[in-house]
């Protein structure tokens, strides 16, 4: 009697056990296929030209910068005016990072994910800043000098661009560009 509640009992164990190690085998093959076939994808997309490439890392830059400067603007800007633009860089920006990175992940590219050297030593400025001469630096600098660099680079880029999802990330970020240019300069005035 024993001996048959045992057998019985080994009997279901090794029931199980087959049934997860099918189960694991499955799973695995699922696995190793979809990671396969996610390669095989991520290869035949990932075929960006130089210049594709360094265009979405410039983007990827221009927009990771903007919002690291805003979100210190948000916190020291002394107009009220400032702070609105400040605002409307994180909101724009991070927006466009939100187009721009899952673009980069399609087309196998490593973008940013904190501000160039320059950008950090300006924040680093910045934060040295407070009141109406905070205000200005950041005005000058992250409002208009870096919109001009970036608009000229999203200009001679987008003139090389050959993948057509970059050139629309490029042709939609353009004139997001140009109206913060316009904004910055206006408020500098």
């Amino acid at each position: 009697m024993q001996t048959r509640k045992t057998l019985k009992g080994l009997l279901a164990v090794s029931a199980v056990a087959a049934m997860f190690s099918t189960a694991g085998v499955y799973a695995q093959t699922a696995t190793t296929a979809a990671q396969s076939g996610a390669a095989t994808q991520t290869e035949s997309s990932a075929k960006l030209s130089a210049g594709d490439e360094k265009a979405l890392v410039d983007m990827a830059q221009a927009n990771i910068n903007e919002i690291a400067a805003a979100k210190i603007a948000l916190n020291k800007a002394q107009s009220s005016d400032v702070k609105a633009f400040a605002q409307r860089m994180v909101d724009d920006h991070g927006a466009a990072l939100a187009k721009v990175q899952p673009v980069a992940q399609q087309k196998g590219v490593t973008l940013p994910t904190e501000p160039d050297a320059m950008h950090k030593t300006m924040a680093a400025e910045l934060e040295k800043q407070s009141g109406e001469a905070f205000d200005k630096m950041y005005m000058e600098n992250a409002g208009t000098k870096d919109h001009e660099m970036v608009l000229s680079k999203l200009q001679s880029d987008a003139k090389n661009i050959k993948d057509p999802d970059v050139k629309a990330l490029a042709d939609a970020h353009t004139p997001v560009v140009e109206q913060h240019l316009k904004s910055a300069q206006q408020m500098t005035k």
